[in-house]
């Protein structure tokens, strides 16, 4: 699916974006990726371990019904998505590769991925969890058409932080 859709005006250069499955050189490439700071809670395990725990996009069976890769015109690697199933609802992760955040390209991808989700499950809802001190993409997630439902503390390995559930209105921005 490709997303040819204008740019903001802070991408430039827009990208053309398009999903595909996520193949085995997409999971080492993403168990490499090293995000800094606050937001290194979102760097994953090696691949090697990925594999041996069978977690994640590390479990070949999940990876094939739950993920999927964003390309670029070049197929270079852009971000993945998870297209999580719970009754009535499609839960998204995702990750866009630490490169290109902060770049004004969040509010396409995750348009992209939602039409995604949509086009495997129309009746469901789309929604999503980010951190609450991640502004930064609770705004794109904002601009994408997501509004927050639910704020409440979810525990991860790093410790207990506020967590917003938030809910894609397809009509929306």
């Amino acid at each position: 699916m490709d997303n040819n859709q204008s740019s903001t005006h802070y991408n430039r250069n827009p990208l053309v974006m398009t999903i595909c499955p996520l193949e085995l050189h997409h999971t080492e490439e993403i168990c490499s990726w090293s995000y800094q700071d606050r937001y290194a809670i979102y760097n994953w395990p090696s691949w090697a371990q990925m594999q041996k725990d069978g977690i994640e996009f590390g479990d070949s069976v999940l990876r094939a019904a739950q993920y999927a890769a964003v390309i670029d015109d070049q197929h270079r690697l852009i971000g993945y998505a998870q297209f999580f199933p719970i009754t009535g609802v499609t839960r998204l992760g995702l990750g866009l590769r630490p490169d290109l955040c902060g770049r004004g390209l969040g509010p396409t991808f995750i348009r992209l991925i939602a039409a995604e989700a949509l086009r495997r499950k129309p009746e469901n809802e789309i929604d999503l969890e980010v951190l609450a001190w991640n502004v930064r993409a609770v705004r794109a997630y904002e601009h994408a058409g997501f509004k927050i439902t639910d704020t409440y503390t979810r525990s991860t390995p790093q410790g207990d932080y506020e967590c917003y559930c938030m809910v894609y209105e397809s009509g929306g921005n």
